[in-house]
């Protein structure tokens, strides 16, 4: 691939690069190579050895497992600015999941001894990678909470109530007492999100649109009584 279309730009924008000096961005982009994906791609399974890690210059990522019985787990999401499979990458073991696009996709792939030579020379980089590490911990530790302590109606409201805090898809208030939101993923897709199937995941919609919490118009969705949603996501099951 041309690492000129590589930018300086681009590494900035990621916390793995944040700053760095131009000088050392230009070394970092002599090892990077920039990845074209179409939606639905792989771009590695589990268990493949690991060759390098990877920062979403555009598109959106799943990562995920899919169990014996073919029931899929999104782990997370990753858009653009953010790296993924990082700790593949630093300790040689294949990967623990697989990664697939969601929608046309450019990665910045960084091959692992290149870049384990570079962490040598720029301790920085090393420092970032941690704090990167340990956001990626925080989030799998919020993963298992979820799935571990909360039913599906549960998840759900407290993926809603997630979705208004980081504003995808311009969520935007109706009025004082209302929010509205716009799903950001297809429903299948949310339910492997959620550790559910498709079925129960309408189901868990359903109840909390008869519990006069939401109510739904396709992808966009009325947080109709935000206290009340807060409060079913924070409880835990019995």
């Amino acid at each position: 691939m041309d690492n000129n279309t590589v930018t300086i730009h681009c590494l900035q924008n990621t916390l793995l690069f944040q700053g760095l000096s131009e000088e050392q961005l230009t070394t970092i982009i002599a090892i990077a190579q920039l990845q074209i994906f179409q939606k639905g791609d792989f771009i590695f399974k589990q268990k493949e050895i690991a060759s390098g890690f990877f920062i979403v210059k555009s598109g959106r990522v799943k990562v995920f497992n899919i169990s014996a019985t073919g029931k899929e787990q999104i782990l997370n999401i990753f858009e653009s600015g953010e790296n993924f499979a990082e700790v593949a990458a630093l300790d040689g073991k294949p990967f623990p999941a697989s990664a697939a696009t969601l929608k046309p996709t450019e990665l910045i792939f960084f091959p692992r001894q290149a870049f384990l030579q570079l962490l040598h020379h720029h301790p920085d980089i090393a420092i970032n990678m941690l704090i990167s590490l340990s956001r990626h911990l925080r989030h799998l530790t919020g993963v298992i909470e979820e799935l571990s302590f909360k039913d599906v109606p549960q998840r759900l409201a407290t993926y809603l109530l997630k979705l208004k805090d980081s504003n995808l898809e311009n969520s935007s208030r109706s009025n004082e007492s209302t929010l509205i939101v716009t799903l950001d993923l297809p429903k299948t897709q949310l339910a492997a999100m959620l550790g559910t199937i498709p079925a129960t995941l309408s189901r868990a919609f359903y109840a909390l649109k008869s519990d006069g919490l939401i109510t739904i118009d396709g992808s966009q969705i009325q947080l109709i009584d935000y206290n009340r949603l807060q409060a079913l996501s924070q409880r835990c099951l019995p």
